[in-house]
């Protein structure tokens, strides 16, 4: 049970965290867009200032992308653990914006859902770790560990200039363990702690014929056409099983073990469910693996956009002289993007049709990630999710990517904490993204648990 003096804090402050929370959550903080760079730095300045206005000392700290926010509370008794909290201010573009219900910089509550664009990816689940520090600071007076906290504005482009600024600052940053919320619990009311996160290999592939578009009907099927090329490469990338099938792919995947499958597989998971959250008439992946393996422990290769030619309204009879396809590949323990990248090059060089030139560019990557899920951090954090849902956690993995996270273990040499507050099918990246805002009430709660338990 949470301490009657921080539950007493909580009761008479959830107004007040829900309209702070709105006032980030206004802010279009978006990272990929130069437009947005006085936004984002805006974001940055906000957080700094919710983090110095709890008494953190706090620091911007600009680098040649965005803004990392820094803020210090290290008052605690001699011998205490420090904790590092990382989140991130930045979010995702919000397009296609007529397919929001409400404007995606204007946070609104339906249904027990907070509706923006950053609510659950970051905004919402970094906030949360402030409030529950200000539980603490405000009751007490005081936090039972040493605490930092380290926003980026970088994460959702990759986070070009995180693991520098980390590798850079070391003496600052190093701490006992890192905690990070930018995750989801796997079920309503279910707290989960997350175990293992994809890797990311990400690239452009541009496919250029002609020297500028030409009639189709003057000189259609006398040259190769781009966006029938770059159509016949991104087809020869999986077979019909749902495999990859660019050579050496698959070469460094590790293995997870009967044991890992065996846990997985032991999770209640309805793969109707599933499909109707996502909106498919069917589900589809590699063969021979269960839906949530294909989510944690398998690679994948998708077009994420596509790109030639003519597109507007009514019909213009055109060769585009050029075509472009956004592909993202989602790595396991041991692939790195940089062997990826190798043999995305080779494949499609080995591919691409004559008549036309074919180049790659990777654009960001990151490794894949595993816990060990022993010591007093993980410990603590299960205790303290009970106390907060009344109910045991259940470690899972996640099939998305959070570059940081190997940074964090690699430099810092401190274990790494993942657990999230947000729940399957909160759309983020896509419209109308939420945040439950019961979990973000109730991870305010087991955040302030947690540090209690860390105390001890």
């Amino acid at each position: 049970m949470l301490s009657k003096d921080l539950e007493a804090y909580f009761a008479a402050n959830t107004t007040a965290a829900r309209d702070e929370l709105f006032e980030l959550l206004r802010i279009p903080s978006v990272s990929a867009r130069s437009e947005h760079n006085a936004d984002t730095a805006r974001a940055a300045d906000w957080v700094a200032q919710s983090l110095s206005g709890i008494g953190f000392k706090t620091t911007v700290h600009p680098t040649a992308g965005h803004p990392v926010v820094v803020g210090e509370w290290r008052k605690a008794p001699k011998g205490a653990q420090t904790i590092l909290i990382y989140g991130h201010y930045d979010v995702q573009p919000a397009e296609p914006l007529e397919l929001w219900n409400s404007p995606p910089f204007e946070p609104a509550i339906r249904d027990g859902k907070i509706f923006a664009r950053g609510s659950v990816d970051d905004k919402g689940q970094l906030y949360l770790h402030i409030k529950a520090l200000a539980a603490h600071l405000s009751a007490r007076g005081t936090l039972p560990v040493n605490v930092i906290v380290l926003a980026e504005g970088e994460e959702e482009v990759g986070s070009e200039h995180l693991a520098e600024f980390i590798e850079s600052h070391t003496d600052l940053l190093r701490c006992d363990g890192v905690v990070i919320s930018d995750s989801a619990m796997y079920a309503p009311g279910q707290p989960s702690i997350l175990s293992s996160l994809r890797g990311l290999a990400y690239f452009e592939i541009e496919v250029v014929g002609p020297a500028s578009d030409l009639h189709s009907g003057i000189y259609g099927g006398a040259v190769m056409n781009p966006a029938m090329a770059l159509a016949r490469i991104l087809a020869t990338m999986h077979d019909a099983n749902g495999h990859i099938a660019i050579p050496g792919f698959y070469d460094k995947v590790r293995d997870w073990g009967d044991a890992a499958r065996k846990q997985v597989r032991s999770l209640p998971f309805d793969d109707e469910h599933f499909r109707a959250e996502t909106g498919s008439p069917a589900l589809f992946g590699e063969q021979g693996y269960s839906t949530l393996e294909r989510l944690w422990m398998r690679p994948t290769c998708e077009v994420n956009g596509l790109l030639s030619g003519y597109t507007g309204e009514g019909a213009k009879t055109v060769l585009p002289s050029k075509a472009m396809a956004k592909v993202s590949c989602r790595l396991v323990p041991d692939q790195s993007p940089e062997e990826i990248e190798k043999l995305m090059r080779a494949h499609v060089e080995r591919v691409a049709p004559k008549g036309v030139t074919a180049t790659v560019k990777h654009l960001h990557g990151g490794r894949a990630w595993r816990a060990d899920l022993n010591g007093p951090l993980f410990d603590a954090a299960r205790r303290a999710l009970a106390s907060a849902f009344d109910r045991e956690p259940v470690i899972t993995g996640e099939g998305g990517s959070i570059p940081v996270v190997g940074d964090f273990q690699r430099v810092l040499g401190a274990p790494v904490l993942l657990v999230g507050f947000g729940l399957p099918g909160e759309n983020a990246h896509a419209p109308n993204e939420w945040m439950s805002e019961e979990n973000y009430y109730q991870g305010m709660r087991a955040m302030a648990a947690l540090w209690d338990e860390l105390g001890k």
